[in-house]
């Protein structure tokens, strides 16, 4: 047997003279740092009532929590009016005037307009102003107070609601600040984010703009997370990371957050070009807009993050001159234990152009101290993209898995119990690294694997900082970091292992918030995306994984062959790592009463035709679903009000329910026009009505409705007109419109009226859930439509 007798040790960055004491030693500080960084992402200790005044008490703020979240109170529900009036004594006992905006807000294109439609609401907006002494602009704290259809919204968002009233009265009872401080508690977000969209658009408050701190909860627990900011934010993250006594943020999260769909209230202050933050804790996720998000699932902790945040930064930009909050960029931002990085943007090219050099540096070096050749490298760098594409493959077969043993995580955020899971991820990754390595290393030598591994954050850090600038120190830092200590390793070897382990702690530092943030952030169905960041992680610390690997070459064959097989032990504890946690997790979450299955389910009448059918959104059929739908999801052509959604459906029983009904009155027109106000009356107790003209009959000039300017469709549309309003009085909603008949001005033109509510208990063929099958966190579910066409 051929022995190679050029050993790995000679071609790594390090040589320490006392291996196993190095790699303990290494090993030992990663994980000291990588403790104190994921012990200084946790929540404070909450505060209990005994809290001097002028601080934010978490057990004060829960007693609004308990009181807000006791029932679902959805916009313009009687349960929701009685919110509004605890938020108004609440206000005035601290000392305020708070008024109400009663009015109509829209926001076009959201959530429910439906086919070529807008969305409506009736809003009732609370707002009290604590006057600044020499105000320079005014600093707005935003916080929605009502629920979804389906859940009394404890956490989302009476955890915002309850940390503004308490910051409300820490600030009343105390100095008055520089600038006017305003508290808005916004209607209707969860339907169209229709309360401050009219705040922004019609109170005389909000003329001017200003700073806006929304505060939100997508889950019931974690590190609460400012996720969002303004552009040109530079100013404000610099406010955030002095001022916030636990600054939990970074920029890549406000890069991904900028590419996705999603919407709070916080993007119509946007819009307007106000300046802000918008945080939230977001673990837990899997109570979601769902029965389940009461109060007592809320962390108080967390309540206690987002009210220490929210006091000291609402006193912060109230002393502030206002008019220097203007910055010139973005601002790259990331926590560190005990604070928060912060640097220009315009340092991102240069930070990774120089990653890039360092890079390249270290492999010319290393290839003139004979420690690797130009083949080696460029082997080592192409055969770094195995782990950094199978990892993520294997955390989407993992997910696969998972979806198919338990279906009813394919309709959920995330699992009840989602650490087991995440921690499978972890260790797969970390498997398929250290097989990577094992299978590599004698190969072509640690040096030559380490260099390819930074060339790949080279890569992402380049690529990040052409797509997602603020997301590039990621990679390009410890890339940087890592080049860098191999400079030094090689040039003084004596330091060597204290080099790269210093570089490994950099990438420790950095990346570990991020996988860690991640999995709550994407879910498990996106695991894929922590498993990637686990690998670059893996990449940094290469020299450092290398000193848990026995020293081969240079000795008998036996041993050297030992030595082979003892390198894939790592990689296979990797493996069954991975299935122990996932058989954990499987096992300790199962559904069951507390925790049960989602499912979606609507119900759809047409009461004109005298059919109906039974609807569901679920991305996968589920068992209790599939008695009432079947089939591949499809269009639903008549009922636009419900969205371009596709559905499963299945027949239903024809329940006893009227549509809503059209007043019609004729207007003046212009030749070959006709100019009709419309009033869509319901005919039972709905929390939405929508109307939409058929294209096919008339195409629609101009719309108004509740006196609100509307769009309309566009040619080729089904609809050449949509609206769905929410909240609705109870006589009905005002809409104005100018048509062109297709068949003339006396031609007849077909409108699709609609009303909504909740509830599917009564409807005949209808049979409760079991007790573990519950509702999906959805803005739909359990909705009762009946629509019908009415000529005019």
């Amino acid at each position: 047997m051929v022995v190679d007798l050029e050993a790995p040790a000679d071609r790594a960055l390090t040589r320490p003279r006392r291996r196993a004491l190095a790699a303990v030693a290494a090993v030992a500080a990663l994980v000291a740092v990588g403790l104190v960084t994921l012990l200084d992402l946790r929540p404070p200790a909450p505060r209990g009532t005994g809290t001097p005044a002028g601080q934010f008490s978490a057990a004060r703020a829960y007693t609004q929590v308990e009181a807000l979240g006791a029932q679902t109170h959805v916009a313009g529900s009687a349960a929701n009016d009685r919110n509004r009036n605890r938020i108004e004594t609440a206000l005035r006992e601290a000392g305020l005037s708070p008024a109400v905006q009663d009015t109509v807000g829209t926001e076009a294109g959201q959530l429910s307009g439906g086919a070529g439609g807008a969305t409506f609401a009736r809003v009732r907006n609370v707002v009290a102003t604590l006057p600044g002494t020499a105000s320079t602009g005014r600093v707005f704290l935003v916080a929605h107070y009502d629920s979804v259809q389906v859940g009394p919204g404890g956490n989302d968002d009476g955890a915002g609601v309850a940390t503004i009233l308490e910051v409300a009265r820490a600030m009343a009872g105390g100095p008055r600040p520089r600038n006017d401080v305003v508290f808005v508690l916004t209607d209707a977000e969860e339907a169209c984010l229709c309360g401050a969209s009219a705040f922004v658009s019609a109170h005389p408050l909000a003329a001017d703009g200003g700073v806006v701190l929304n505060l939100e909860a997508r889950g019931s627990s974690g590190p609460v997370i400012t996720f969002e900011t303004s552009r040109r934010n530079a100013a404000l993250v610099d406010v955030f990371g002095r001022a916030a006594p636990h600054p939990v943020g970074t920029s890549f999260a406000v890069e991904v957050y900028r590419l996705l769909p999603n919407d709070t209230d916080f993007t119509p202050f946007l819009d307007k070009g106000f300046a802000g933050l918008n945080s939230a804790y977001i673990d837990g996720a899997a109570i979601y807009h769902t029965p389940l998000d009461t109060p007592a699932t809320m962390d108080r902790a967390s309540l206690q993050q987002h009210g220490d945040n929210a006091l000291a930064l609402a006193r912060e930009f109230g002393r502030l001159d206002l008019s220097t909050m203007e910055s010139d960029g973005d601002a790259t931002y990331f926590p560190v234990p005990g604070g928060l990085v912060h640097y220009p943007g315009w340092l991102t090219w240069p930070l990774a152009v120089a990653a890039l050099v360092a890079t390249a540096a270290l492999a010319w070096l290393a290839r003139r101290r004979g420690r690797t050749t130009w083949p080696r490298v460029a082997a080592g760098f192409g055969l770094g993209l195995v782990p950094v594409v199978l990892a993520p493959v294997l955390a989407q077969v993992l997910w696969a898995i998972l979806a198919a043993l338990r279906p009813g995580y394919t309709e959920m955020v995330d699992p009840y119990r989602p650490l087991w899971f995440r921690l499978a991820v972890v260790a797969l990754s970390a498997s398929v690294l250290f097989t990577w390595y094992a299978l590599l290393r004698r190969r072509l030598g640690p040096a030559s694997l380490a260099i390819g591994g930074l060339g790949w954050l080279v890569v992402f850090g380049f690529a990040l900082a052409a797509l997602a600038p603020g997301g590039s120190y990621l990679t390009s830092l410890p890339g940087l970091a890592g080049a860098l200590a191999g400079l030094l390793a090689l040039a003084m070897p004596r330091i060597g292992v204290v080099a790269v382990t210093a570089a490994a702690a950099v990438a420790t530092v950095i990346l570990l918030p991020t996988v860690t943030l991640l999995f709550p952030a994407l879910g498990l169905a996106m695991g894929a995306v922590g498993a990637l960041f686990c690998v670059l992680l893996g990449l940094a610390a290469l020299p450092v994984v290398d000193l848990l690997f026995a020293e081969a070459g240079g000795q008998r064959a036996m041993v050297a062959m030992l030595a082979r097989r003892h390198a894939m032990y790592p990689g296979l504890a990797g493996v069954l790592a991975a299935v122990v946690f996932t058989v954990v997790g499987l096992s300790v979450d199962g559904f069951d009463a507390k925790h049960p299955s989602p499912t979606h389910l609507m119900y759809a009448l047409d009461a004109g035709a005298g059919k109906a059918v039974w609807l569901s959104q679920e991305s996968t059929e589920q068992q209790w679903t599939s008695r009432y739908v079947s089939g591949d999801p499809a269009p639903l052509a008549d009922f636009p009000g419900l969205g371009d959604h596709d559905v499963r459906s299945g027949p239903a029983e024809v329940a006893p329910l009227q549509a809503p009904t059209v007043d019609v009155q004729q207007l003046p027109s212009a030749s070959g026009e006709r100019h009709v106000r419309l009033r869509v009356r319901p005919q039972r107790p709905v929390r939405l009505l929508s109307l939409h003209v058929d294209a096919a009959t008339a195409a629609v000039v101009s719309a108004r409705v509740a006196g609100q300017p509307a769009p309309v469709g566009r040619e080729g549309e089904q609809w050449s007109f949509g609206m769905v309003f929410h909240a609705p009085p109870p006589e009905g909603v005002e809409v104005e419109l100018v048509l062109r008949p297709a068949n003339g001005p006396a031609g007849r033109v077909s409108l699709r009226v609609m009303d909504g509510s909740d509830g599917l208990s009564g409807l005949p063929g209808y049979r409760p859930r079991p007790p573990d099958v519950g509702i999906a966190g959805s803005h739909s579910s359990e909705l009762v439509a009946v629509a019908t066409t009415v000529p005019i």
